[in-house]
């Protein structure tokens, strides 16, 4: 799933060597961190949301399809 991520984030991004992504466990759930530069965050979130939506959802089905609860938290 991270790396989905980062493949994901790397695609959208005029400067993928920047694009981060790091991983914190939780008990029920696992909370994904993507770091992107500060030009950048427009394109990672898109109009009134609708890509950050669209990543949280790629991301929401493979981690179902490994049966795991994950959340996307896109960060400065």
């Amino acid at each position: 799933m991270q790396d989905l991520l980062l493949t994901l984030a790397q695609a959208l991004v005029d400067h993928p060597d920047q694009v981060s992504v790091s991983q914190v466990e939780g008990e029920k759930s696992v909370i994904l961190e993507l770091r992107v530069a500060q030009e950048d965050m427009g394109k990672v979130i898109g109009k009134q949301g609708r890509i950050a939506r669209a990543i949280r959802t790629l991301v929401k089905a493979a981690a179902a399809h490994q049966g795991k609860r994950v959340m996307v938290e896109i960060i400065q």
